[in-house]
């Protein structure tokens, strides 16, 4: 590339920006997340009153049911308070993002923004961005090879298993939070610890008080579970089956070429937490989230402009892109499979 096109191409991004500065999008939305805040403040509190009214009894898998939507929509309250779109400085936002993320949750709120960060300073790059690590489920194709056991099980057929696996989000997002705080990663260590043994102290002795044992083992599994399902669900479409960058493209062009938007209205955005205008989000993560939309078209004509595509689907698409680009990653560990069980 020319001195003369990569001045251009930096420049890309800081022509966006006037323009939607210009249109006071940054600007802050006080009374939008006054209401809600209030509305999810009003489902945690009307949710864990029902709990305690109805008492022992297998209704409260309902109330379990609508808990995991609570706990999803104060995650990506939570979200946004990380991303400083809620409150301007650093203080008000950890503070809101640790009762909210530790104490009403159960999730390290520390060593998820720091995890976090460095998916959004680097979306889908194999090596840095953390969302993307061979773990359980596999994202690069050399990824799947030598794979055993449950592993090898897991990597052939994870398009098959995405949805159940994410069963156990919510269990996994509470082991690597007690991982990094036994290492010593997190700031604010004591205070963070503090909330999450008070969470889970509150948590299970509400189970266990107003719950027998066995409806207390079933409201456990049904909240966590559905919770993940929920929360892993406004994360998929975002990025996964997307291209993976090789770190060369200027902020612009990595942010947009690895990201996914889903359409649908109002009630999408409401589901998602407004997660669903990704594109828009990872170009101006402190955007708060009522602007994305107004945004959109703006983004959305400045790629066509110089030459960037935009990509968007419906909903059930962009899971079908996800599972597709699931089903392709693991296909070197099926081949791998099949030749040692003809050998």
């Amino acid at each position: 590339m020319t001195t003369t096109a990569a001045t251009a191409t930096r420049s890309d991004f800081a022509v966006l920006a006037r323009r939607i500065t210009e249109q006071g999008l940054m600007d802050r939305r006080p009374a939008y997340y006054v209401a809600r805040l209030s509305v999810v403040a009003l489902m945690l509190v009307g949710s864990w009153t029902a709990f305690v009214l109805i008492g022992s009894s297998w209704w409260q898998l309902v109330t379990a049911a609508v808990l995991a939507i609570t706990f999803t929509q104060l995650a990506l309250v939570g979200h946004d308070l990380a991303h400083r779109q809620v409150f301007r400085t650093r203080k008000p936002s950890s503070f809101a993002g640790r009762v909210a993320g530790n104490l009403l949750i159960g999730m390290s709120y520390g060593w998820w923004v720091e995890k976090h960060t460095r998916h959004h300073n680097n979306p889908n790059h194999d090596d840095l961005d953390p969302d993307v690590a061979p773990e359980v489920l596999i994202w690069a194709t050399e990824s799947a090879f030598g794979r055993r056991g449950l592993k090898g099980f897991i990597t052939r057929h994870q398009a098959g298993l995405f949805f159940p696996l994410l069963t156990l989000l919510a269990v996994d997002l509470k082991v690597s939070s007690v991982k990094a705080l036994r290492n010593g990663t997190v700031k604010r260590r004591g205070l963070e610890t503090t909330l999450l043994v008070l969470h889970a102290v509150g948590y299970l002795a509400a189970l266990l008080i107003v719950l027998s044992p066995l409806q207390a083992l079933a409201f456990l599994l049904v909240h966590q579970g559905l919770f993940g399902v929920y929360l892993g669900m406004t994360f998929a479409p975002n990025h996964k089956g997307m291209p993976h960058p090789d770190g060369t493209e200027d902020f612009l062009r990595k942010q947009v070429l690895t990201s996914r938007n889903v359409t649908g209205g109002r009630f999408v955005d409401v589901v998602f937490g407004g997660l669903n205008h990704q594109i828009e989000h990872h170009l101006f993560p402190g955007m708060p989230a009522p602007n994305l939309r107004k945004a959109k078209p703006i983004v959305e004509a400045y790629c066509a402009e110089v030459g960037i595509p935009y990509v968007q689907t419906g909903l059930v698409t962009s899971y079908r892109q996800a599972l597709r680009f699931l089903h392709e990653v693991g296909a070197p560990a099926r081949a791998e499979h099949t030749a040692r069980r003809a050998a």
